[in-house]
């Protein structure tokens, strides 16, 4: 009765067959081409969400500019009735009054900040992936 206990508490291993074991080889090939896998996959959704962000970016900086371009042309307006206006009260030096002055200083800040928006959407459109993922996926783990 002790002997079937100890066994019970201490059951001997099972000893494998050559033909039940995977050979060592096969597990290492196995293994590299599952890292590769993973590698190529990590590439791909790293690729997919950057391509996607930057996407994202850019419609946004796209709308942004069509607003600007909707204030600018609503500044024109205001700037060319505001000059008629006043040129049929018979005002003289009509570039010299303040009122004009801020509209084309407005006209001027509206301009530049297109600008700025304009270059970003290009360096957006230029830019690639992040270089520390292109070296992950080089060098996994």
């Amino acid at each position: 009765m002790e002997e079937q206990e100890k066994d019970q508490k201490h059951p001997t291993p099972e000893i494998e067959t050559p033909e039940e074991s995977q050979p060592e080889e096969e597990h290492d090939r196995f293994k590299e081409t599952t890292e590769k896998i993973w590698g190529s996959t990590r590439h791909a959704w790293s690729t997919a969400t950057f391509k996607a962000n930057q996407y994202k970016k850019l419609v946004q900086k796209k709308i942004d500019i069509s607003a600007l371009h909707k204030k600018i042309g609503a500044a024109h307006s205001e700037l060319g009735k505001m000059i008629d206006d006043l040129r049929e009260e018979g005002k003289k030096n009509l570039m010299n009054l303040a009122e004009v002055k801020e509209i084309l200083t407005r006209l001027d800040e509206l301009k530049s900040e297109a600008a700025a928006l304009e270059e970003e959407v290009e360096k957006l459109k230029t830019e690639g992936p992040p270089q520390e993922a292109e070296q992950d996926e080089e060098n996994p783990g």
